[in-house]
């Protein structure tokens, strides 16, 4: 069993960048793929990032490209995201997702991630 907890998100102004971290329970979280997601209000949950186990091949959503970048720290079992220029359409609860079986044909899925963690709230004001 995999805990992931995530932190970082918070009450900001339009044009604001953010840090989300998202922390792994297990010291084998080389093993996993790892994604963002993120539900805004009323909203199905979507598809932010994800990154491979290695750290070295990123995937994006459409909409958040040139904004998100993830990465990753295997030795701190952590991953992060860093949002540049926030915009109100950001708004939402932000979700980090492992999965021990990724591939990259169904990444965007959210049905693909073993383990998820509880979320962070990022709001964006204008």
């Amino acid at each position: 069993q995999v805990q992931l907890v995530e932190s970082g998100g918070g009450l900001v102004q339009a044009g604001d960048s953010l840090r989300l971290s998202c922390v792994a329970s297990t010291s084998t979280f080389s093993r996993y793929g790892v994604a963002w997601f993120r539900q805004a209000p009323g909203m199905e949950r979507e598809f932010v990032a994800a990154i491979r186990r290695s750290g070295g091949v990123t995937t994006y959503a459409d909409s958040v490209k040139g904004r998100f970048t993830m990465s990753r720290e295997n030795a701190k079992n952590a991953v992060y995201l860093q949002i540049d220029s926030l915009k109100r359409e950001d708004t939402a609860v932000y979700y980090c997702a492992a999965s021990a079986t990724l591939i990259t044909s169904t990444l965007r899925m959210a049905t693909q991630y073993q383990y998820w963690g509880q979320g962070t709230q990022v709001i964006v004001s204008s």
